[in-house]
């Protein structure tokens, strides 16, 4: 089997690794263009594209997937199965172009959690379960036939780093089985459930990521969870004279305590941070403050007092 694979961040190398390390013939890689970054601007390369420059793969960085000169080239490589993970949305004529068409690796057990963020929100909504499903890409996002899936457990305390690792591996796994089955004839593809009820991963944004203080230490500890390391719920700390963007990563449950209102804090400015839910009280364990840098909440006390009217909200 000859395949070309597009993708970009480190979710995809577990993938590409898998299959460059079997008899798979990997003939390129897509990658996404660099990208200047740091405080001197200097052009940053994909984790996946870093990858193939250091295995000797051919690498593609199309500004656009239309490209005429891009479609050449991936006619010229004459790979029979494109696979595809964590990249952009393909065109047609782009995922068409394979005799075998384009595949996909999908990080939730589809149909639920179609969309750009399945691990953030499987942790947001309190799943006990997860997984990673292999697909046949069409005209519609993560609607395509079904080729193989496996389930994963989720840890109760686990955030969407630890998700991250444990579909990585999985996933790359799965993605090797599912390209031997097709090259070796044996993979029957089927239609995906079209059902209304599916639960969606819609895009993080400043809106739903921010952190409501009225619900339940249950749910705000999943919000937090579920965006942790990346991209981080956030609130607003309020104090005389300034608002603060306030990050927070990590928080555990303070048992027995129901005496502080949403978003009021309480905190002897040495050793802990509790701020209040609509239904008991949550410890903040590791945060970032607009101007600082993130770190355990007893550290940041060190050097930071939190006045006697300060809230989060």
């Amino acid at each position: 089997m000859r395949i070309i694979f597009m993708g970009t961040p480190e979710f995809a190398v577990a993938s590409l690794h898998q299959l460059h390390q079997s008899e798979i013939e990997v003939a390129a890689v897509v990658s996404a263009a660099d990208k200047p970054a740091g405080r001197g601007r200097k052009l940053s390369v994909s984790a996946v594209k870093q990858y193939a420059l250091e295995n000797n793969i051919p690498v593609l960085q199309p500004e656009k997937l239309r490209d005429p000169a891009f479609i050449e080239e991936l006619e010229k490589l004459n790979a029979e199965l494109f696979v595809v993970v964590a990249f952009r949305m393909l065109p047609k004529m782009v995922w068409n172009l394979p005799e075998l068409g384009t595949i996909n690796l999908h990080a939730s057990l589809l149909p639920d959690y179609r969309g750009a963020a399945p691990i953030n929100w499987a942790i947001i909504n309190g799943e006990k379960e997860s997984g990673v499903t292999t697909f046949f890409i069409n005209e519609k996002i993560d609607t395509g036939d079904l080729l193989l899936q496996e389930k994963v457990s989720i840890h109760p305390e686990a955030n969407a780093g630890d998700l991250h690792d444990k579909l990585m591996d999985t996933g790359a796994a799965l993605l090797l089985k599912t390209v031997r089955g097709l090259a070796a004839g044996t993979l029957e593809a089927r239609p995906q459930p079209m059902d209304s009820s599916a639960k969606e991963a819609p895009k993080l944004n400043k809106d739903n990521t921010r952190i409501d203080f009225n619900q339940s230490t249950d749910t705000v500890s999943q919000i937090i969870r579920g965006l942790s390391p990346y991209p981080a719920a956030h609130t607003t700390l309020h104090r005389q004279g300034e608002n603060l963007l306030c990050k927070i990563y990590a928080v555990k449950q303070v048992p027995g305590r129901t005496d502080l209102k949403p978003g009021e804090l309480h905190t002897d400015n040495r050793s802990f941070l509790h701020v209040g839910c609509q239904n008991g009280l949550l410890e903040v364990t590791e945060l970032q403050l607009e101007g600082k840098k993130r770190m355990n909440s007893k550290d940041l006390l060190n050097g930071f007092s939190f006045e006697e009217n300060d809230y989060f909200g």
